[in-house]
């Protein structure tokens, strides 16, 4: 939501544009901060108690207070404890999808349940910009805590209760890591999240040397709608297209990056738009790919092996958060 909102955010807040994206910087600190040791602490709760927990929180800190808070140091506290809850979340999330189905269907089962976050991508922080510019961005903020507490009440009538972890069957972190694979999928992602995030975090100032910084909702927009049909084709592929997919998901970020340099020096806002259509098809599936790819490396421990990944995923956030920003805005 930040990357929509920022120069609306920064103006608001009376810093720069740098100094509002420090929201996505701490909101990644959180995550860091949390994932690992609160994945490892609660690996026995039930699965659908913990979720409930998690998501209800998320909206309070991330959601409620930051859509209300008028002020810089309150807003960036509600980041950092939306960020704690956000690392537990997202390792809870690939394990429990995948809990719940055939093992043949896995890999699927994690794509449809990780479309979520390309469905906001594409919808949710394009519509947010726009509601921002036409009420403000808090109205923004405060339209997600409202569908967030919404959420909590649909978790807890739909979705099946799974049972946490006995104790023997929970592998300590150093066993984790050492699993063969693992390391060069949290490098790998690592290396991706910081060059996507680099770029969109600060899409919005990046625009404004084109004069499309009023169409940061339109290139956001192009942007998602060619993640859903890398979610939708990962989703049909990834069971035995796994390697594949995911160095094809790297080389068009690449390409993208590329496209959107050449736009910059030309200057020509049209290879925006292109650069926008690669860069979603390379990134909508990426978080599926590699969550499967950690999963099917380490079995029974995939909720701490997905902790690990959080904590690498947020990681290039917080790296790109601070050091890709404008000095100025």
């Amino acid at each position: 939501m930040p990357a929509g909102v920022l120069p609306a955010m920064s103006k608001d807040l009376g810093v720069s544009q740098s100094g509002a994206g420090q929201s996505v910087t701490l909101y990644a600190v959180g995550s860091i901060a949390a994932a690992i040791p609160l994945t490892a602490a609660t690996a026995g709760w039930p699965r659908k108690r913990l979720l409930l927990l998690a998501v209800g929180g998320f909206a309070a800190a991330n959601d409620a207070v930051t859509a209300v808070s008028g002020n810089y140091p309150l807003t960036m506290a509600a980041r950092f404890m939306a960020g704690l809850v956000a690392g537990l979340l997202w390792a809870l999330l690939a394990g429990y999808a995948r809990s719940i189905v055939a093992p043949e269907q896995r890999g699927r089962a994690m794509a449809v349940a990780m479309s979520g976050s390309t469905v906001a991508l594409s919808v949710g922080v394009p519509a947010g910009t726009l509601l921002a510019g036409a009420a403000g961005w808090r109205v923004a903020f405060g339209l997600m805590s409202v569908l967030a507490l919404a959420l909590v009440g649909w978790i807890a009538v739909s979705v099946p209760a799974v049972p946490g972890r006995d104790e023997h069957d929970r592998l300590p972190l150093r066993k984790v890591l050492r699993t063969p694979g693992v390391a060069a999928v949290l490098t790998v992602t690592t290396a991706f999240v910081l060059a996507h995030n680099i770029l969109y975090t600060y899409i919005a100032a990046l625009l404004e040397p084109l004069n499309l910084e009023g169409r940061t909702d339109t290139v956001l927009l192009v942007l998602g709608l060619a993640s859903l049909v890398s979610i939708a084709l990962t989703g049909a592929l990834i069971d035995r297209h796994l390697r594949a997919l995911t160095l094809t998901a790297c080389v068009l970020v690449v390409v993208a990056a590329l496209t959107l340099d050449a736009a910059l020096l030309g200057p020509a806002a049209w290879l925006v738009y292109g650069a926008a259509a690669i860069w979603g098809l390379g990134f909508g599936g990426a978080a599926t790919l590699l969550q499967t790819a950690v999963a099917d490396a380490t079995g029974t421990a995939a909720d701490l092996a997905q902790s690990l990944l959080v904590t690498c995923w947020n990681l290039g956030i917080a790296t790109a958060a601070s050091a890709g920003g404008p000095t100025s805005g």
